[in-house]
């Protein structure tokens, strides 16, 4: 008997009981607001991006209304989501909606994927999520409960695999419920087949798993380390930019030295900040977002 139809009654009815109740997905759910939120969510948990996803709605509802803003004015109501290169991602996907898409987030999988910043895992999202699209949806969650109920392993590679992609497409239901699945398998993954300590006994398809079944065997591959913050570039990145965002002009070098103690460290993540266009360096030495 195909996976698909032994996995998918139980998850599907799992869902439909314990489903988180999260703005972008009801049903008037605008497809920009879905785009929004799948980058928002990228690295980032849903508590966290809640807050900011709801403001960022309520001052740009439409791809139009944030491509009338600067880059700059994305980056600071990004507020503290982490990998503000995003921000300037969606702004620069408000502007190519808008002056090539009459202002209309595409419906088409494949277009989805020539927007800024939106790769495989997004365009499968939006396209699945906003438009009833049949796509097999792969982020970490999808991936790690696919990887331990059907290969029996306890995490799934660092990079997604041909083969991942394969078994996910295979797993795929019809048309009508191909959308439900992969945010249901997502939710799954995000609430029980967690990454760190797993809630096997209150699973839907435990006793389908492979991994259970198996006796639950140990991460063969290399050690998996959580990301460091604490004195990193990121976090100096983190502490400059926030000078920047809670200034409206220029900001004199003065103001920025005085937020890291390591000169070469914060020179280097200012210099990364230019280069990756999240901040200018005007002519009088003062720094500010980008215009």
């Amino acid at each position: 008997m195909p996976e698909s139809n032994r996995l998918l009654d139980p998850i599907l009815k799992w869902y439909a009981e314990n489903a988180r109740d999260l703005p972008w997905r009801t049903p008037d759910a605008s497809p920009w607001s879905i785009l929004v939120s799948e980058i928002m969510l990228q690295q980032t948990p849903v508590v966290r991006v809640l807050p900011v996803w709801t403001e960022w709605l309520e001052r740009w509802p439409t791809p139009a209304a944030l491509a009338k803003e600067s880059p700059g004015e994305a980056v600071r109501h990004w507020g503290r989501l982490g990998y503000p290169r995003r921000a300037l991602n969606l702004h620069a996907c408000a502007r190519t909606i808008t002056d090539e898409h009459d202002g209309e987030v595409p419906g088409d999988h494949a277009v989805l994927l020539t927007l800024p910043g939106v790769g495989e895992y997004t365009a499968a999202a939006v396209a699945s999520f906003a438009f009833r699209g049949r796509h097999a949806v792969l982020d970490t969650n999808v991936r790690r409960v696919l990887a331990r109920a059907v290969r029996g392993e306890e995490y799934p590679p660092k990079a997604t695999t041909p083969a991942e992609r394969g078994l996910a497409a295979s797993l795929l239901p019809g048309a009508d419920d191909a959308p439900v699945w992969a945010v249901a398998v997502m939710e799954l993954g995000a609430l029980v087949c967690t990454a760190r300590a797993p809630r096997c006994a209150g699973c839907p398809i435990g006793e389908l798993c492979a991994w259970r079944l198996a006796g639950s065997p140990a991460h063969e591959g290399p050690a998996r380390r959580g990301q460091s913050y604490a004195g990193t570039d990121r976090q100096c990145r983190g502490r400059l930019l926030a000078v920047l965002r809670q200034a409206h002009g220029p900001v004199p070098k003065e103001a920025l030295d005085v937020v890291w103690d390591s000169a070469p460290q914060r020179e280097r993540a200012l210099d990364g900040l230019v280069a990756d266009g999240l901040a200018e360096v005007l002519d009088d030495g003062t720094y500010r977002l980008p215009a």
